[in-house]
């Protein structure tokens, strides 16, 4: 299966630095020739879980080096959601007829990209914990994996296909139900990823302050009513993500928030936001696909999302340089929600 990964970044760059070390061969594209003339000269290297490997890049090209040229059976998007909504159509020629495009983005990144360029895209959730310490240098950070599975339900014979390529490299699991596994993490990257980069701290850390607990409940709140109102019932990813009692007949008050937090903390609680990295960088963000996303479908649904909304334009701000991620910004979150209708 002819494989291109587009992204050289933590995420893409792991991913085929694995497969290139079980000797899956990987055509890799990069943002430009610079780049990707870094990468053919010094190799790709991995540290971390799963073992050390270093391998050399064979295949490395700026992507307009593959338009016109090359065909694939696969293409995974191992972007930025922002880069992966610009640069999606015109990986769509790549593809052999019947080949998939596999975006791996937080968010809501996979259903935006299928409701525009249909069913040759297939649904991919990424867990796996990475950081490019230098282009071409990175180290896994955790025991993950990514999830993949057809964005309207059911398991088909590409799922099998495709996971059994990428499973040779890198774990992968597969979902029959994977719109309520977007739906998942989705909401935890709303409560855990946003609200921990704002802050300006992992989830353990925020999850010690006051604020920081009543934050996190009132955004996974908004979200998971917003998943519900979709017809969508997230599954259980790491932990089961409706809080033990909660009832969406309850109103915003129910649920045992206390216990939900503690597990996610179990298991999310020292790892440094990704989106935080990006303020660090002076990057854009994913926070239009993330909490922005929730609270464009809850206010057309006329639901309440003033603490997304809230989070939404304090990523703004501190992409702007207006503002500094810090614990302070949590007690003005809950200050700038309580304000909205």
């Amino acid at each position: 299966m002819r494989t291109l990964i587009v992204g050289a970044g933590a995420l893409g760059g792991l991913i085929a630095a694995r497969m290139e070390s079980v000797e899956i061969p990987v055509h890799l594209a990069t943002r430009d020739r610079k780049a990707a003339e870094v990468l053919l000269a010094q190799g790709l290297r991995v540290s971390g879980v799963g073992g050390s490997v270093s391998v050399r890049a064979r295949y490395v090209a700026p992507i307009e080096d593959y338009e016109g040229q090359e065909k694939f059976d696969l293409v995974l998007l191992a972007t930025k959601a922002p880069e992966a909504l610009l640069v999606a159509s015109r990986l769509m020629p790549l593809l052999v007829p019947g080949g998939t495009l596999l975006p791996i983005q937080n968010g809501a990144v996979p259903k935006i990209l299928g409701d525009q360029l249909g069913g040759q895209v297939l649904g991919g959730l990424s867990n796996l914990g990475a950081t490019m310490h230098a282009p071409g240098s990175y180290e896994q950070r955790n025991a993950g994996h990514l999830l993949i599975g057809e964005l309207s339900g059911g398991l088909g014979d590409r799922v099998a296909r495709i996971a059994g390529l990428l499973g040779r490299a890198i774990e992968i699991r597969t979902s029959a139900h994977f719109p309520g596994a977007l739906w998942a993490k989705l909401i935890v990257n709303c409560a855990v990823t946003t609200v921990g980069a704002i802050a300006g701290s992992t989830m353990r850390e925020f999850s010690r302050l006051a604020s920081g607990r009543e934050v996190f409940r009132q955004s996974y709140d908004e979200a998971l009513r917003v998943a519900l109102a979709s017809g969508i019932r997230p599954e259980r990813m790491l932990v089961e993500p409706i809080p033990p009692g909660w009832s969406p007949d309850d109103g915003r008050r129910s649920g045992d928030y206390d216990t939900l937090m503690d597990d996610l903390v179990a298991a999310y609680g020292d790892l440094k936001p990704s989106m935080l990295q990006d303020f660090e960088r002076g990057r854009r963000t994913e926070i239009e696909y993330l909490n922005g996303y929730v609270a464009r479908l809850g206010s057309q649904a006329g639901l309440r999302v003033a603490m997304n909304a809230a989070i939404t334009d304090m990523v703004h701000l501190i992409e702007e340089g207006k503002k500094r991620p810090a614990p302070d910004r949590l007690a003005d979150l809950l200050e700038t929600a309580g304000r909205r209708v």
